[in-house]
């Protein structure tokens, strides 16, 4: 890695409770990174780990300063409240990390009306909406950043029938942070997706994707969070309007070897379980 750091630096983040968003708030604490956390979890889960405010605690024990805001990213008033408190504890916003997401890869005629609109409001409107409300304060920051933690565009039939409704909710996130990316290129501001090549240990593919057995065969999400750390601290003006791939990302910092991310020590590549929408 090179020796752009994030020390300073303001990061407003959907969700963020635990697994990739965590991680990449950890990165960014270690160094006294200011992380506001927008994110529903208050009380715990029964089937997840985490809630906003023992991320808070991490995050605390990492080396940043944090301010847990619980609230839901589906909620207008909720995301101009969190963009308004974060300007106002830590003075702006540098960079906004949209984490927040939904997944649920049933088949058209199983996937219920709820569930459709819920990934369309978390994952696309969400999207939108607080990187939108976070435009005018990021104009004003010197590096200024939009991060979208979705794939890139790739509208081949094996993935466009494969869950379509899913498919629609993440390439409309992408849709989404590829516009904001046009849009306000001219003021600076770098808007950029980043998606992973193999499946990340998270409770997302522990309870949707397959379970003990995908999960020994994936990555930390040390990984997602040692690439998104690498876009956030490159040149906004120069570096935007990307479908970043993590492992790409870190390749072009001069990683060569990802034998330590592996979930279980000692899994090689080749045995590693493929994310979905590549190849």
């Amino acid at each position: 890695m090179t020796e752009r750091n994030l020390a300073g630096k303001t990061i407003l983040m959907s969700g963020g409770s635990r697994g990739i968003g965590l991680a990449i708030a950890l990165k960014a604490a270690a160094d006294g990174a200011n992380i506001a956390l927008l994110a529903k979890t208050d009380t715990p889960h029964p089937k997840l780990e985490g809630t906003i405010h023992t991320a808070a605690e991490q995050i605390r024990a990492a080396g940043g300063r944090v301010l847990p805001i619980v609230g839901d990213v589906r909620n207008d008033d909720d995301v101009t409240e969190a963009v308004l408190k974060t300007q106002g504890e830590f003075g702006g916003i540098d960079i906004v990390v949209n984490n927040a997401s939904v997944i649920d890869l049933s088949r058209s005629l199983d996937l219920a009306a709820k569930k459709y609109d819920l990934m369309q409001d978390v994952n696309v409107r969400g999207t939108f909406m607080l990187s939108r409300t976070a435009v005018p304060i990021l104009r004003e920051a010197g590096n200024p950043h939009i991060l979208s933690l979705s794939p890139p565009l790739n509208i081949t039939p094996k993935w466009l029938g494969a869950h379509t409704g899913y498919t629609l909710a993440k390439f409309g996130m992408t849709m989404a942070t590829l516009g904001l990316a046009a849009e306000f290129a001219s003021d600076g501001i770098a808007a950029n997706t980043l998606w992973p090549r193999t499946t990340i240990a998270t409770a997302a593919v522990q309870n949707l994707l397959g379970g003990d057995q995908v999960m020994a065969a994936s990555r930390t999400p040390a990984i997602y969070a040692d690439a998104a750390y690498a876009v956030l601290t490159r040149d906004a003006r120069e570096h935007t309007g990307n479908t970043y791939i993590v492992e790409d990302v870190l390749e072009e910092e001069g990683v060569t070897d990802f034998s330590g991310y592996a979930a279980v020590p000692g899994t090689p590549d080749d045995r590693l379980f493929p994310d979905i929408f590549l190849g």
